[in-house]
């Protein structure tokens, strides 16, 4: 799954362990969600690190609500879910991998 590259301009919190937002992994590198957005660190600035296009998770039949026990995530306008690394999230009636 390739990845934008669109550097967050007005960016200027320092993710880390510590910063209060959920780390999200994704492929080599640790993604920060905040206000709705997921930004990772690169060449010393802040990246949108959003899939570039639809990617649907195939075979994915655990569905994900309030009590399935993954975390959940903001992310624009709905609910992302974390499991096994990857960010699920619902639309039209299958799983996206985000």
């Amino acid at each position: 799954m390739s990845t934008l590259h669109r550097a967050h301009a007005s960016h200027a919190h320092t993710h880390g362990p510590d910063c209060g937002h959920a780390e999200v992994p994704h492929d080599d590198h640790l993604d920060y969600a905040h206000d709705g957005h997921l930004h990772r660190e690169h060449d010393g600035h802040w990246d949108e690190c959003e899939a570039a296009g639809h990617v649907p998770h195939e075979d994915h039949e655990h569905p994900h609500g309030q009590d399935c026990g993954h975390e959940s995530v903001l992310h624009g306008d709905h609910v992302d879910y974390l499991h096994d690394g990857h960010r699920h999230a619902r639309h039209d009636g299958h799983w996206d991998d985000h």
